[in-house]
Order: C-alpha cells, then structure tokens, then sequence
C-alpha cells in the first residue's frame, strides 16, 4: 500500500493547496478540500479528479469533505464615461466567461438608466424572489446569477429616480443572497456624477474595467471615467477597446468606422493594462438581442471575451492596491 507522501504527492498535483487533512487508515483515505470561489461545475469536477487520482493509485475508499469560507463578493466595476459604448454587453459576456473557465460569479445591472441585462441574460420578464428583506438573484445565461435595475420596473418604464432612492434600489442588489458567489461584476451607471459616486462609496469595488470605443472622444470620456475611479482609490483592472474594426459580411473587407487602436495607445500612455478588442460585429447584436451572450458559444469573438476574462481573473487573484 502507497504510504501517505505518495498519496500526498498525487492529491497536491491535482488539487494544489486546497487539500489538506489527509489520513490514511487502512488503505481508507480521507481529506478535505477548499472548493472557496468555485462554481458548482468546478467543485464537483474537482472532486471526481481527487477522487479519481487517489483510487488509482490504490485506495481502497475515499472519503472527501469539502469546505467553503463564508464569502464576502468581491465587486468588479465595468464603467466608461459615457453610453453607448457596449458597457452593458462587455458585463454580461465578462461574467460568462469568467463562469465558464470556473470562478463563482455573479452580475449586478447597476445601469438606471438602461438596465438590459435580463434582455441580454434570455430570462426578461422574470422577477427576483425575495428571502426575508433580501433579494435572491436569478439565474440567468450560462449559469450565471444576476440582478438587475429592469427587475424592480415594468418593462419599458422610465426609472426616473433621484440619487437616495436609486442609491437604496442598488444597495439591494449588491447586498442580496448571492450563496457562494465570489465575484459580482458590476454594470455601472454611464458617466462620473452623483450616482456613481454613492455606490462606490457603499460599495467599495475591488477594481474596475474601464470600456472605450477606438475614437477619441470616446477616449476622453473613458480618462474621465478613469480620473474618477483614481479619485476614490478604485483600481484600474485595465481598458477594453469595444467596436474595434468591422468586418463586412458581404465583401469581406476590414473597416475601421470608429479608428484603430486608440484605446491601446490611450492605456500605454495612462500606464494601465490594455485587456484586448472586441469587433464591430452583428452577431454580437443579434445574439445579444436573443438572449444568447456570445460568451456562451465558440469561436473568434467568445475567444476575445474569454481572453479579457483571464486577464480579469489573473487580477483578481491577486488585485493591486490603487494609487496613492
């Protein structure tokens, strides 16, 4: 019978640091695992691999606890200085892809003025339950839940809503029951006034990614929005250039009707990481409009979103503090 190093050996190569409390009576192998800030899919995949591993190298049983820390969610802030530049579609596919490389993951449509996530998440019409004073979110595309602004209105209402009570409104969806979520991204607000503030004062974001179109004066609304986070110690995770080249459909020719790497330049010059492109490209619209984010499927422009997603998650693993 392997003796315990061995065992040891086996289990660190597939779960790292998350095992521990391995004992070994009889060929009977018992040990417990961290699955904190793992979704579902992944604690389970986790444990068919510890469980798999050990067997083979010749338990005669296994016995695995799992364990869990009590999670306070972490919040990722996407933001830009004005509308109208994809911040709301960046969100939804962000938190998907995010989901489905593994992390716990939720999402929060924090845009009063705009809120279309539940149109973008496929489950428009559906309202959150509630548990007590608390809000339990709904699980939206891809596995991912959310909760949104568009939820607590009749669809196609105006929210007009002075700063307190759309400050109270959004305190109820960051504070809601979000289980074993770790990360919430967090569609903000457009712009850089009184509503954006009180939310990242109650609700201290771990970082924020800030979404440009290549022109330049979207760029200067995305400083803007940059300058803002600075002035609240909020992190930049890094700038995301959306709308970046369109490729036509019918001739095949690459156009560039907002410029070209304009973003790029912008954060090489602010000294922030540039997080990737997202195209001009119509299947964003049309899946979009369908409730089908195309972070869920496969090929070019899931790739982009999973790419930024990576970077988002590296930065999450280990965030850096904002400047002084």
């Amino acid at each position: 019978m392997p003796n315990i190093d061995h065992f040891s050996d086996i289990i660190s190569a597939v779960a790292g640091a998350r095992a521990s409390g391995l004992k070994i009576v009889d060929g009977a192998v018992s040990l417990m695992l961290d699955v904190s800030g793992l979704n579902a899919d992944a604690r389970a995949q986790m444990e068919a691999d510890v469980r798999s591993a050990v067997e083979r190298a010749g338990a005669t049983s296994v016995r695995i606890m799992l364990t869990a820390e009590r999670i306070t969610p972490r919040l990722i802030a996407v933001a830009s200085g004005k509308g109208g530049v994809g911040k709301s579609t960046l969100s939804t596919n962000l938190a998907i892809a995010m989901a489905r490389a593994g992390r716990s993951v939720g999402l929060v449509d924090a845009d009063i003025y705009g809120p279309s996530q539940p149109r973008l998440m496929g489950v428009e019409g559906v309202k959150p339950e509630a548990e007590g004073k608390n809000m339990i979110p709904v699980m939206g595309a891809g596995g991912v839940p959310f909760l949104s602004m568009g939820q607590l209105v009749n669809p196609g209402q105006a929210i007009a809503w002075r700063g307190p009570m759309a400050g109270n409104a959004l305190s109820q969806l960051v504070d809601a029951k979000w289980g074993d979520v770790r990360d919430i991204v967090v569609d903000m607000p457009p712009g850089t006034g009184d509503i954006q503030l009180s939310m990242i004062q109650k609700h201290k974001p771990v970082g924020a990614v800030i979404i440009s179109t290549p022109q330049d004066l979207a760029l200067i609304d995305a400083t803007r929005a940059i300058s803002f986070f600075d002035t609240a110690k909020v992190p930049i995770i890094g700038l995301v250039e959306n709308m970046a080249g369109y490729l036509c459909p019918h001739c095949g020719e690459m156009s560039d009707p907002f410029g070209s790497g304009g973003a790029e330049a912008a954060a090489k010059e602010l000294g922030i990481p540039f997080l990737g492109r997202i195209p001009l490209d119509i299947k964003i619209r049309m899946a979009s409009d369908a409730g089908n984010p195309p972070a869920l499927d496969e090929g070019p422009i899931s790739d982009a979103y999973a790419a930024i997603a990576r970077q988002v998650s590296a930065w999450m693993d280990a965030p850096k503090a904002a400047p002084a």
